[in-house]
C-alpha cells in the first residue's frame, strides 16, 4: 500500500543551520500493516509523515501509494487518501463548528461537489454509530459546538474524522502525547480497534516505548534520519523496552537520552 524508494530530506541548504532530516530512507508498508515508530527528538520521524502528506517536498527518491507516484503530488490532493491525526488535538477540527458538522466536512472528503444542503438523515445516522464507539456520550451532544469538548474527546473525534471515509493511509503524529493517561488509553484503544477493523494501512509515532511494542504489528526506531531498527513478528512480542533500550546503543553507538521515551 505504501513504499518509500531512498527518500531524502535537507532543511536550511548551503545555512550555517543545515540539518539532514531525512538520509536515504526506504520503508514498505502492506495493507493493514501498522508500523509503530519511536526515536529521540530529531530523529526525522516527524518530518518522514510530512514528507509523505505532501507538507515538505523531497530532495531525493519516491513515495508511491497503492502503486500511484505520489512524489509530486500536492498535499491537499494526497489528503484525499491519507488521514492524519496530529499532536495538538487542536488542529484536526473546527472549533466553532458542531461536532455533526466537522463530521460532514470529514465524509465529504473525495465525494464528488452538489448543490444539496444540510445534513442527511442517513449521515446522522452513521454519526451517531461512528461517534457511540467512543463511550464518551459524544453521540448525544452532536449539535454541540467542538469548541467546548475536552482535549481527549476533541482528538477522539478527530481520529473517527480521519476515518469516517476509508483512507489508504493512517498517519498518526503522536496523537496521544498531549492527552492525559487515562484519555490517551481511550484514544489508543480506540486507534487499535479502528485500525484492526478497517484493515487500515497504519504509521504510529510515539514517544512511550511500551506503546510502540504493545501497538500495532511492526516497530521502526529512527536515529539522525535513518531507520536503524525494524522488528516485527517473534522478535517483535518477545522484545521488552530494556532490550530495545539496548539495540538502540548498539545500532546508534549512542545512548538514548529522550526521558519521555525512557520514562514513559
Amino acid at each position: 500500500m505504501l513504499k518509500i524508494e531512498g527518500i531524502s530530506k535537507t532543511f536550511g541548504k548551503g545555512s550555517p543551520n543545515e540539518k539532514l532530516a531525512l538520509d536515504n530512507v526506504s520503508l514498505s508498508l502492506d495493507e493493514g500493516e501498522f508500523i509503530t515508530v519511536i526515536g529521540g527528538n530529531g530523529a526525522g520521524k516527524s518530518t518522514l509523515l510530512n514528507c509523505i502528506s505532501g507538507v515538505y517536498e523531497i530532495d531525493r527518491g519516491r513515495i508511491l501509494l497503492d502503486s500511484e507516484d505520489i512524489t509530486f503530488a500536492p498535499e491537499y490532493r494526497r489528503s484525499r487518501y491519507i488521514g492524519r491525526v496530529f499532536q495538538d488535538p487542536m488542529m484536526g477540527t473546527a472549533f466553532d463548528m458542531t461536532i455533526a458538522e466537522n463530521l460532514a466536512i470529514a465524509y465529504a472528503k473525495g465525494k464528488p461537489k452538489n448543490l444539496s444542503a444540510g445534513i442527511r438523515k442517513s449521515d446522522y445516522k452513521l454519526f451517531r454509530e461512528r461517534l457511540s464507539l467512543l463511550d464518551m456520550g459524544l453521540e448525544d451532544r452532536m449539535n454541540q459546538k467542538v469548541g467546548l469538548l475536552s482535549g481527549g474527546q476533541r482528538q477522539a473525534l478527530t481520529l473517527l474524522m480521519a476515518t469516517i471515509v476509508k483512507p489508504k493511509l493512517l498517519l498518526l503524529d503522536e496523537h496521544t502525547a498531549a492527552l492525559d493517561p487515562s484519555a490517551a488509553a481511550k484514544v489508543l484503544k480506540l486507534t487499535r480497534q479502528l485500525v484492526e477493523e478497517e484493515k487500515l494501512c497504519t504509521i504510529m509515532i510515539t514517544h512511550n516505548m511500551r506503546d510502540a511494542l504493545e501497538y500495532g504489528t511492526r516497530t521502526i526506531m529512527m536515529h539522525e534520519g535513518r531507520i536503524i531498527l525494524d522488528i516485527s513478528g517473534k522478535e517483535r512480542e518477545e522484545m521488552t523496552v530494556e532490550r530495545l533500550v539496548e539495540q538502540f546503543r548498539n545500532k546508534s553507538g549512542t545512548r538514548l537520552d529522550n526521558d519521555r521515551m525512557l520514562l514513559g
